[in-house]
């Protein structure tokens, strides 16, 4: 099955990043192509252990998060953006003859898929988005394939509809953050080209490394890391409270 991880549409959106100890929203407007303003954001805190690792357990707390934050954001806009945990995410880039016809291109896709995804096509949701030529041979083109198990989706879907939104764009948290980079690429010399560039997210509990060179992610790296051990280990220095 098809699902939208690479969707080209934009519509007015309610971006939406679910953490461990937060819901965050952030609503822009373009008033001309290229220039995005900033129009309100607002955060809510998670009850604690109502997302382990990027995996929703909570999903009552994790909706009540997103209602109490929409609240906040004081929008009429009810369309939203969420992305997945790159861990939730299976991505792969593969080579294809150029100039197949789409329906050919979603064949193909699932038979490379088949190949390894260790789980049953009918479990996962699966989308692509051509590259552009491959570099070696003008006859084919970069074909870069995401899946993730149906029940990371629906979870996340099901939290932002039972908070009171609808759910347009489901998107991978690294092709996110490489998204957002390309807005201020054109800031850095030669606009980021031939040059390699690390994004650094620091999170509650997790931390997110994405390495792009040449404005395209080469190294994504997840790991157990965020601000609440920091948080605990001052408290144990210091003997401290948590307040």
């Amino acid at each position: 099955m098809k699902f939208d991880f690479f969707s080209d549409k934009t519509p007015p959106l309610i971006g939406v990043d679910i953490s461990s100890s937060a819901v965050k929203m952030v609503e822009l407007s373009s008033p001309s192509k290229g220039v995005y303003r900033l129009e309100g954001y607002a955060v809510a805190s998670i009850a604690k252990d109502a997302v382990v690792e990027g995996n929703i357990s909570g999903l009552e707390q994790v909706s009540e998060s997103i209602r109490l934050a929409w609240k906040l954001l004081n929008s009429r806009e009810k369309r939203s953006a969420l992305a997945l945990p790159s861990s939730a995410v299976i991505t792969k880039k593969v080579f294809m003859q150029a100039g197949l016809r789409e329906d050919e291109m979603e064949s193909q896709v699932e038979a490379e898929a088949n190949q390894y995804i260790p789980f049953s096509l009918d479990e996962v949701n699966i989308d692509f988005q051509v590259i552009g030529p491959a570099i070696n041979n003008p006859d084919e083109v970069e074909v870069l394939i995401a899946a993730s198990r149906k029940e990371k989706i629906e979870d996340r879907v099901a939290a932002a509809e039972d908070g009171g939104l609808k759910v347009i764009v489901m998107d991978v948290e690294t092709y996110a953050t490489e998204a957002a980079y390309t807005l201020i690429a054109s800031q850095l010399p030669n606009s980021g080209k031939d040059q390699t560039v690390m994004i650094v997210d620091i999170g509650a509990n997790m931390m997110h490394i994405n390495v792009l060179h040449d404005n395209q992610s080469v190294y994504i790296r997840e790991q157990s890391f965020g601000g609440s051990l920091l948080t605990q280990e001052i408290q144990r220095r210091f003997g401290l409270s948590i307040e």
